[in-house]
């Protein structure tokens, strides 16, 4: 996802309705303190992202896909000082607005960053570290109730999942560095059984997909509004990087029949034979991960694989990708009470027993490592581990509105960028829930996104 500088805020047209468990019953100050929180955590991770090199390393471009960390910690901070010190609190510039122009993304591609005269890394640490200091003073002195922007602590709720964006987005620049290892993780939990395969049956109908009721939900998540889909059969688990080299095996790289024409195109002109970071390593394969090389897992959900290489597994399997309608139905509706959840376990909030999030490991968990995550249809790991590719071309709802600015996501719509769902071992709570959308080329493969394959059901199955 791209984050621009803003536009200003759209006309107040009311108040937002709290239904939903993550704020709902929370007091103002209690309110103000979960902010807090999230803000402090968002930024621990970026301090960890862009201490873990040196100011060399920081301002070097490791691939023209990327910006250099420096601007994206920058731009963090100027983010927060444009929505927060300047819109809410109508503070003046810290810094000679010029700024505003180095970090807006949508002037400036990533590949043209490094020529900019950006900030260095001490005047980019003591930016966003003055604009925290002024934005906690400002949170405390902030009514939470009352104007749109700040209702139910929308816009600071928006700053944090903007700065853990921009985390994920780092920590893909990290694994696109070269150089020894400088982040380290525990590894997942191994799976306490054997998991299989095998596909779960989602029976046909209606389900409420998106929301108007999280106070933090993004314009692409809203409106609520019903959906139908057919039945159909949804694997139970991500595809495996054995099942994956199944493919490659049985020479699918090398089959026009399994691909996308455009998908064909790419895969020549590209050179595309395995995924990103993969190597031949006599029968066998070996990945690079964070600067180490090691065999691929056989277990993990595959990754580093772009649309296009995803559809082209799922036909040579026999299936197609989920539509994103699918996938949300999947991972939220409760067949029994007919409604939908925040999670697929439920409304509680993710922990570590339920889902891969939040860097807290480096990589996927192996298929069936969190068994308690499952949605009641008894699908496992959509939230977590991998971004999943969907089939679907990313668009607005019916009844989209643009808010708070037409650039987050209305200017991106078309069928030029395709939906992922679920989030990545690298992806913070604050910005992944069963609503959440993501989106990027199809032909994108540096994001930790990998994928899951549906069917339709043949009549009378469900």
């Amino acid at each position: 996802m791209t984050h621009p500088n803003p536009s200003p805020a759209a006309p107040d047209p009311g108040a937002l309705t709290l239904h939903e468990p993550s704020v709902r019953e929370l007091s103002e100050d209690d309110l103000k303190g979960r902010i807090v929180e999230d803000l402090t955590r968002a930024r621990a991770r970026t301090r960890v992202l862009t201490e873990a090199v040196d100011d060399d390393e920081l301002v070097r471009q490791h691939s023209r896909l990327m910006s250099p960390l420096v601007w994206d910690l920058a731009h963090i901070g100027n983010q927060e000082e444009l929505w927060l010190l300047r819109d809410v609190g109508g503070r003046e510039p810290i810094l000679p607005e010029t700024i505003d122009q180095l970090y807006d993304a949508f002037q400036h591609p990533r590949a043209d960053r490094p020529t900019l005269p950006l900030l260095d890394p001490a005047a980019s640490r003591s930016y966003v570290g003055e604009v925290r200091s002024k934005v906690l003073d400002l949170l405390n002195r902030t009514p939470l109730r009352g104007r749109r922007l700040t209702e139910g602590g929308f816009v600071f709720g928006m700053i944090v999942q903007h700065e853990q964006q921009h985390a994920e987005t780092m920590l893909a620049t990290h694994q696109l560095r070269l150089g020894a290892p400088v982040l380290s993780a525990p590894t997942p939990p191994t799976p306490t059984g054997v998991a299989g395969g095998g596909e779960v049956l989602i029976p046909g109908g209606p389900f409420t997909m998106g929301t108007s009721a999280n106070p933090w939900a993004l314009d692409n998540e809203r409106p609520a509004h019903q959906q139908r889909v057919s039945a159909f059969w949804m694997d139970a688990f991500p595809v495996t990087n054995r099942d994956y080299q199944g493919f490659i095996a049985a020479g699918g790289y090398d089959d026009p029949r399994w691909w996308h024409q455009a998908g064909w195109r790419h895969r020549q002109q590209a050179g595309l034979f395995a995924p990103l970071f993969w190597q031949p390593d006599g029968a066998g394969w070996l990945r690079r991960r964070f600067g180490g090389l090691e065999h691929v897992p056989a277990d993990e959900p595959v990754m580093h694989v772009c649309w296009y290489e995803a559809d082209a597994y799922a036909r040579w399997a026999g299936k197609r990708l989920p539509t994103e309608p699918e996938w949300e139905k999947a991972a939220r509706h409760d067949p029994v009470s007919g409604t939908v959840r925040q999670y697929p376990w439920g409304d509680d909030d993710p922990a570590p027993e339920r889902a891969n999030l939040g860097q807290r490991h480096l990589q996927p968990a192996r298929v069936g490592a969190y068994p308690v995550g499952a949605s009641p249809h008894g699908v496992q790991q959509l939230i977590g581990d991998v971004w999943e590719w969907t089939s679907s071309d990313f668009d607005g709802y019916p009844g989209f509105t643009a808010w708070p600015y037409r650039e987050y996501s209305e200017v991106f719509f078309g069928p030029e960028y395709k939906v992922l769902r679920g989030g990545s071992f690298g992806s913070d709570v604050a910005a992944c829930r069963g609503t959440f959308r993501n989106w990027d080329y199809p032909i994108r493969r540096q994001i930790f996104a990998g994928f899951r394959c549906a069917r339709d059901a043949a009549p009378g199955e469900g």
